[in-house]
Order: C-alpha cells, then sequence, then structure tokens
C-alpha cells in the first residue's frame, strides 16, 4: 500500500482546531520543500503557492499556518488547484498535521497582482489520534450514485475525496478501457453555498477527484494515460465531460 493511499483513510478535514501541537520550523522548511515538487494537471498554467501564518489571513480556525493558492486565471485553473493541493494535503495527513480547506478565507494582503487568489488550506499539528479511524462511517454517495460499470476495487475508496459542503459533483462511467469522468450538479441543489459559489468550488473539487482517483488506480495496479477538456462558460448544463482516463492493467 503506498504512502498516499494509506493516507485516503486517515486524513479528514478539521473545521476547527483544538488541543493542537506545535508545527517546527524544520517541518514548514520540509512542507515548502514538498510544495516545490507537486504535480499540476497543466503545467502552463502559472501557479504560486504560499505558507503564512494564520493571522496573515481572514481565516481563524485556531490554524498555525495557511498555505495560499494563486494561479493564473485561464483555462482550467481551477481544477488544476484542486489537483496540486490534494497531493498537499495527503502529505500534511502524512505527516500529522491536520488540514481544512477554507473556501472563505483569504489573505489580508494579495502579494501576487499578476495571480488569481483562489482558497487556502489551513494547517495545524495535531495528535494522530484526531485523525479518521474509520473511514467508512463518513457520509459519501454509494457507489451506484456516482460510478456506472466495473468499479476496479476504486470507486469503494475513491468516493471518500473530500469536496466543498460534501457535494461530491462527479460522475464516472466506465467504459472498458476508458473511464469517463463528468463533473456533476444536480438541478436546483447546492446546499448551504451561494449559486455563483457551487461553479466555483465543484471546478476546484474535480480537480481534488482526478488525484485522488489516480492514486486509487495506481495502488490497484493499473496505468493510464489522461485527457481533459476544458469547460465552457455555461453552467445550465448538469453532467460536463472533463476528462477521459485511458486504462490497461
Amino acid at each position: 500500500m503506498t504512502k498516499e493511499y494509506e493516507q485516503i483513510f486517515k486524513r479528514k478535514s478539521f473545521h476547527i482546531f483544538r488541543n493542537t501541537e506545535t508545527i517546527s520550523e524544520d517541518e514548514i522548511k520540509d512542507l515548502r520543500e514538498f510544495i516545490s515538487t507537486v504535480n499540476p494537471l497543466d503545467t502552463s498554467i502559472k501557479t504560486q503557492i504560499d505558507v503564512v501564518v494564520e493571522e496573515a489571513t481572514t481565516c481563524h480556525r485556531g490554524a498555525q499556518y495557511c498555505i495560499l493558492f494563486y494561479s493564473e486565471k485561464k483555462g482550467n485553473y481551477l481544477r488544476n488547484i484542486g489537483y496540486i493541493g490534494e497531493q498537499i494535503d495527503l502529505y500534511c495527513s502524512a505527516h500529522n498535521i491536520g488540514a481544512l480547506w477554507f473556501g472563505i478565507g483569504k489573505p489580508k494582503k494579495m502579494v501576487h497582482p499578476d495571480m488569481e487568489y483562489v482558497i487556502l488550506i489551513a494547517i495545524a499539528k495535531m495528535p494522530e489520534d484526531k485523525f479518521r479511524k474509520d473511514m467508512f462511517k463518513s457520509k459519501r454517495k454509494i457507489v451506484e450514485e456516482f460510478w456506472s460499470g466495473d468499479t476496479l476495487g476504486v470507486a469503494e475508496i475513491v468516493r471518500f475525496t473530500p469536496s466543498a459542503c460534501n457535494t461530491q459533483p462527479w460522475i464516472v462511467e466506465n467504459l472498458g478501457d476508458t473511464l469517463k469522468i463528468y463533473r456533476y450538479k444536480k438541478p436546483g441543489k447546492r446546499g448551504i453555498m451561494p449559486a455563483d459559489k457551487v461553479r466555483y468550488y465543484n471546478r476546484i473539487d474535480v480537480g481534488i477527484f482526478m488525484y485522488m482517483l489516480e492514486v486509487c488506480l495506481k495502488h490497484e495496479g493499473y496505468s493510464f494515460t489522461s485527457e481533459q477538456y476544458e469547460e465552457d462558460a455555461d453552467d445550465s448544463v448538469e453532467k460536463v465531460l472533463i476528462a477521459t482516463y485511458k486504462i490497461e492493467k
């Protein structure tokens, strides 16, 4: 079992941080070094990731630091940030650093005027026993609600991908040697999010999902090539094709 795959079972969203420990300077140095190695979905999109103290942001969740994501506003930039950010999320879990994707937080001072601020992840060092003990108790869609065809031993685990307000905005169709990935929005349903924010965060969420899917496919011994598609501005369509994965074992 790969270390990243193990973290799927352990990671959780810490909506508020209590009884925290201290992230050491060496741990922050290692985190920054890891961030410099993450793989984007789209290498043509310029991004910047900063690690700052929570006090430099509008986040008030008891975190010690916040990871700020900036990007050029082009193409699938939101999906790209989700894909990059989930690599960091799983890294944090492996090092007992609790994390929270925090959509409404932002830096007090924008320091990259040539890029769009996207989202932050709040982090704090947590005792290991505060992480998830039984992932399967988490509330998620059943496999049949989002996956059709052979599950490949993947669907049962990738369904635990985190998403904004637990919207889980994805559908997968397995056509045999190809997985078709869609961003899906149930008509009229958005939970507590304003309508204009659903579109924004769901595009980040599908990037998170794509990274988790790849971790699960690799764990099950599949090799794959992927192709992704740019979405148009029309958000009235319920089901939008975002990527295909050609797979073989």
